[in-house]
């Protein structure tokens, strides 16, 4: 799951930043932290560090709803994830992160 999830994000942003932090959590990055992996016995966790602030018509996010910054995806063995709006999601959160850059810029 976590290998066809980081192709997704590969071809969302093909010159996304891919690190291992925290104890080995892949962490995908693009003018700040778009979103990680975490994996766990039960599911898989992509957590959107800015998640509250992106549009999500296809309701991917179904997970740490409550937050005021952070969204997740949680994913069960046998689910799947709807790749284009999952490519959609993370260029949305790249978009986000560059658009905070540049306001900074402008300060």
């Amino acid at each position: 799951m976590l290998a066809h999830i980081r192709a997704l994000i590969h071809q969302a942003i093909p010159d996304v930043i891919e690190t291992w932090k925290w104890r080995g959590v892949p962490v995908w990055e693009k003018h700040g932290i778009l979103c990680t992996g975490e994996t766990y016995k039960s599911v898989v966790k992509l957590t959107f560090a800015k998640g509250a602030s992106i549009d999500d018509p296809s309701r991917l996010f179904n997970a740490s709803l409550d937050g005021n910054a952070r969204r997740a995806i949680d994913l069960r063995e046998g689910e799947s994830v709807d790749g284009e709006a999952f490519i959609a999601l993370v260029r949305k959160a790249a978009a986000l992160n560059a658009s905070r850059i540049k306001t900074k810029n402008r300060s």
